[in-house]
């Protein structure tokens, strides 16, 4: 997979107030393995046309490229535009996930555990101003847990076990805080005085129901063949 991600600024046009914006745009090529044909090129091209026939100008210090699968460790040309280079990133952050070209997870998962263990300050706060039980297990589950389940169909199916356990402790440290009596129980001791469930079997329900429609038990997809993806973004 081959990405690039552009960001536009506003363009305006003479003698009227006309403002125009573009936010996250990606262009994606999907390439055979070891090929070196690629249209990425042409489609900057258009890209860049279609900017310009609309007053906007291609922001290169925000534009960023990353290949995704066996063709990161490859040689392909960087990319460049008559505005500059495009610089090639080993990760990125696409829509509030976190992206790397070894297509595994740690830096989104460390940043869920980073963003999620900041809120639990707040939740020790509220515990301490006096909030019932029920107003704190609401908090919980409304501003901490969406942060631990955030675009969780993309990235559940390629948890290790250190990353499963690393989020599930996220989730008894707010039990524990919520409920003084429950130092030193076993998890599922926890789990089922605070009416609460794994978050691994919440990811694997939210991802059924995602996914559930395009699945009948009765019919199997072919394994698809061997590609690799190209993408650009912005």
């Amino acid at each position: 997979m081959y990405c690039i991600s552009f960001f536009f600024r506003a363009g305006l046009l003479l003698l009227l107030l006309v403002h125009k914006y573009v936010d996250d745009t990606t262009l994606s090529e999907v390439l055979q393995p070891n090929s070196s044909n690629s249209n990425i090129n042409d489609f900057m091209e258009n890209l860049l046309n279609w900017a310009d026939q609309n007053h906007m100008q291609l922001n290169t210090a925000k534009t960023k490229e990353m290949i995704l699968g066996p063709l990161s460790r490859s040689h392909l040309p960087i990319l460049s535009t008559p505005l500059g280079p495009i610089d090639r990133v080993s990760s990125f952050k696409l829509l509030g996930a976190y992206m790397e070209t070894t297509l595994c997870w740690s830096l989104h998962v460390d940043n869920m555990i980073q963003k999620a263990t900041k809120r639990l300050y707040y939740l020790k706060q509220l515990k301490r101003a006096g909030l019932p039980s029920n107003h704190l297990f609401h908090y919980y589950s409304t501003v901490i847990r969406p942060v631990l389940e955030y675009c969780v169909p993309a990235w559940h199916y390629a948890l290790t076990k250190g990353q499963t356990e690393q989020l599930e402790a996220i989730q008894k440290r707010a039990i524990h805080i919520i409920l003084n009596f429950s130092s030193g129980m076993p998890y599922i001791l926890m789990l089922s005085a605070a009416n609460l469930t794994t978050l691994s079997s919440r990811r694997q329900e939210i991802s059924k129901t995602i996914f559930s429609p395009y699945y009948q038990t009765n019919f199997m997809l072919a394994p698809p063949p061997p590609r690799t993806k190209r993408t650009l973004s912005h």
